[in-house]
């Protein structure tokens, strides 16, 4: 059995690899991201120790010897420096005690509270669930933001995607997410993220009350590629474990496309080609991977939340369609809303949950649809309610729209403090869609 499927060794495999003298290896080489290693039997994904304490991962295997990536700076590796391998994939703590702790991409608490409590470490890398074992989605989970739970609904163990340019508030929105979420635990990564940011995300928007039920893996943008790519499976493998207790666990990642940048990085110091748009065919690889991880299994779920971020406002780069194809829905974070005051900044009309008809009553679903019809015909007569050319009784869907108008824009945005329950957001879609004449 490989590493690549959680192998961790048993104590008897210890034993007899301590009753055998110790190979040693060497660095033959460092080129770009890679440091060539010769001397030393390893395979895909094993951990390795250069000089004194410098950690590396396996990446690449060939008859003369492997290929590392550094997981800490390699700043003062030299030719000839002696390499160990343990002999066991990258090993990460798990357990309650984790919570309302700040773990950087090997599970290290880097929050300055001390050592973690009771834990227990497991492999990185875990089995994705069998299809055919998965438990249906069949149960909202409510994430506390008004829009979210009504028009593009989430259910347990769903994976939705956050598409949105730089600067519209990705981030912010998670952060409500965090606060008002059901879900019994958050696991939160920051991957690639500005280091000021990620103190102001922890302090500001995230606050007391989200921290308190909350991991956070943090792996910020001048470490590592291959850190930034672990701290997504760490976040990922830790979610993972609060579900095999049966928990149901929320993992929001900021964000996906910087993980796929640190895996273009790896995959093309390797030798790998590039392909769409100087993307390694590496990388589509990863998302389905990594997506596949989250969702439902036989007792509890991982419902994933995962930040994309589109290259020039561009919906259809590669990362972003590569993750919609994957993802069980997605919402489109709008710069013209964000630009205008409208927080959350979510275009409703072009977002969508794939499972919102399972986890819905024919009554909310009338009601989101009647919401939706409304909007839609607004927006196709823009362009004549702009120049004054549109004529009162055209289209009763326009009529309600413009007559509605401020109470449409009330219960689509949100403050960043303001919680609503799902089944208030509810009671208040339905208030909304009598004024607008139950159209």
């Amino acid at each position: 059995m490989t590493a690549s499927l959680g192998y961790r060794p048993s104590r008897l495999d210890r034993a007899l690899r301590t009753a055998h003298p110790e190979r040693i290896g060497s660095v033959d080489s460092v080129a770009g991201l890679g440091v060539q290693i010769r001397g030393i039997q390893a395979a895909i994904g094993d951990l390795v120790i250069i000089g004194p304490n410098a950690r590396a991962e396996v990446v690449a295997v060939a008859r003369d010897g492997v290929t590392a990536m550094p997981l800490d700076r390699i700043d003062s590796v030299t030719a000839g420096m002696p390499v160990r391998t343990t002999g066991e994939p990258m090993m990460i703590p798990v357990g309650p005690s984790l919570l309302g702790r700040v773990l950087d991409a090997s599970g290290a608490p880097i929050d300055g509270r001390g050592p973690l409590g009771a834990v227990s470490h497991v492999a990185i890398d875990n089995d994705v669930p069998s299809a055919l074992h998965r438990a249906r989605i069949e149960t909202a989970l409510p994430l506390g933001v008004r829009v979210l739970d009504t028009l593009t609904t989430v259910g347990q163990g769903q994976r939705m995607g956050l598409f949105a340019g730089s600067g519209v508030g990705k981030s912010s929105l998670l952060s409500m997410i965090a606060r008002g979420t059901a879900a019994e635990v958050s696991v939160i990564a920051l991957i690639g993220e500005r280091g000021r940011e990620v103190r102001e995300f922890l302090e500001d928007d995230l606050g007391p009350e989200g921290m308190a039920r909350s991991i956070v893996v943090v792996s910020t943008a001048d470490q590592p590629a291959l850190m930034r790519v672990r701290a997504a499976f760490t976040a990922t493998r830790i979610a993972e474990s609060f579900r095999e207790a049966g928990s149901h666990v929320i993992l929001m990642m900021d964000s996906l496309t910087r993980v796929a940048f640190a895996q273009r990085e790896i995959g093309l110091s390797v030798g790998e080609p590039p392909a769409t748009r100087g993307y390694p065919p590496s990388v589509f690889g990863l998302l389905a991977r990594l997506l596949e991880r989250a969702g439902t299994a036989e007792s509890g779920s991982v419902t994933g939340i995962y930040t994309v971020l589109v290259d020039g406002d561009d919906h259809n780069e590669p990362i972003a369609d590569a993750a919609r194809s994957i993802l069980d829905g997605h919402v489109v974070l709008e710069r013209k809303l964000a630009v205008a005051g409208h927080y959350p900044a979510v275009d409703a009309l072009a977002s969508l949950s794939r499972v919102a008809s399972h986890i819905t009553t024919a009554q909310q679903r009338q009601m989101a649809v009647a919401l939706r019809r409304v909007m839609a015909a607004r927006r196709q007569a823009q362009d004549l309610l702009d120049v004054g050319a549109y004529q009162r009784g055209a289209n009763p869907f326009v009529d309600a729209a413009v007559d509605n108008e401020a109470g449409i824009e009330a219960f689509l945005t949100q403050g960043i403090d303001a919680g609503t329950s799902a089944d208030e957001s509810w009671f208040q879609l339905a208030e909304l869609v009598t004024r607008l004449g139950g159209v």
